[in-house]
């Protein structure tokens, strides 16, 4: 058995897909760690759907379909903020009018492409196991600049995600961080959009972190410990998509979920010791 899987090491695909899982995982676990001190939780939902129609925009238009989602994500995550600053339009209900408007652009661009209707289970349900050296490269380069971006502004981004209030009277850039932030949640979301899919990413960018909170408030321990934990559930998903011949992300979201259930099972029980 084990002469088994360390023979998978011995295969590229394998690789790039241990490495794509890394990175991944470092980008999840930063961003992420925002996305649920900040409780934009719904607001990432909405970005992952809305890409749906940025995907269909490229299919249609016969460009690389993860750049036009890339595209549309940014403005949709933008749109959002602006909307609900500006426009006296309570934020739920852009969220509802871009996540809607996002799944109805790419069904519709879908049906409209010419010659076969293109694979869309890769990005609905994620298969890691296609990605290529330049998609690691993406979320190699992402993963670097969220974490230049967290070393350079770690103070500031921690005080716009637990109050926004404090913050202004910091004198501290409360919108630029929040715009900022809102940009690299866009791109992770669509450079991981391999991983586990639409349909299931945004687990990817909440369920680490919920189970490391369940143990520590701080936010650092969040950022590390849900990098690790993502990791390692992309790592065992992987074996087993490997072996059961599935989609990868069905699988990493199932580890994470019955992580959460065993974390939740001990943090009870320690309790009631």
């Amino acid at each position: 058995m084990l002469d088994y899987m360390w023979e998978l090491f011995t295969y590229a695909f394998f690789r790039n897909a241990l490495l794509g899982s890394l990175f991944t995982a470092i980008a999840c676990g930063m961003a992420g760690t925002y996305v649920v001190s900040r409780r934009l939780v719904f607001i990432s939902g909405g970005i992952t759907h809305a890409s749906f129609g940025g995907l269909g925009l490229g299919f249609y238009l016969g460009l690389n379909p993860i750049l036009t989602a890339m595209v549309f994500s940014v403005l949709s995550a933008f749109g959002v903020e602006w909307v609900s600053r500006s426009q006296q339009v309570r934020e739920d209900s852009a969220i509802a009018g871009v996540w809607s408007l996002g799944m109805a652009l790419g069904v519709i661009f879908i049906f409209l492409t010419p010659g076969y209707t293109p694979n869309l289970s890769a990005y609905l349900f994620g298969n890691i196991l296609t990605i290529s050296s330049l998609d690691i490269l993406w979320i190699a380069l992402l993963a670097l600049a969220l974490s230049l971006v967290f070393i350079l502004f770690f103070r500031e981004i921690v005080y716009v995600a637990f109050d926004k209030e404090f913050a202004h009277t910091q004198g501290l850039p409360v919108k630029g961080i929040e715009y900022m932030m809102m940009f690299f949640i866009a791109l992770t979301i669509v450079l991981s959009i391999r991983l586990v899919g639409i349909m299931l990413l945004m687990s990817m960018l909440t369920l680490p972190q919920i189970i490391v909170n369940l143990f520590t408030s701080d936010f650092r321990k969040i950022v590390w410990g849900s990098m690790a934990l993502g990791f390692l559930a992309c790592v065992a998903g992987l074996f087993l998509s490997y072996y059961l011949n599935v989609p990868s992300g069905a699988f990493i979201i199932l580890v994470l979920v019955v992580t959460f259930l065993i974390a939740k099972m001990l943090k009870r029980h320690s309790f009631s010791r």
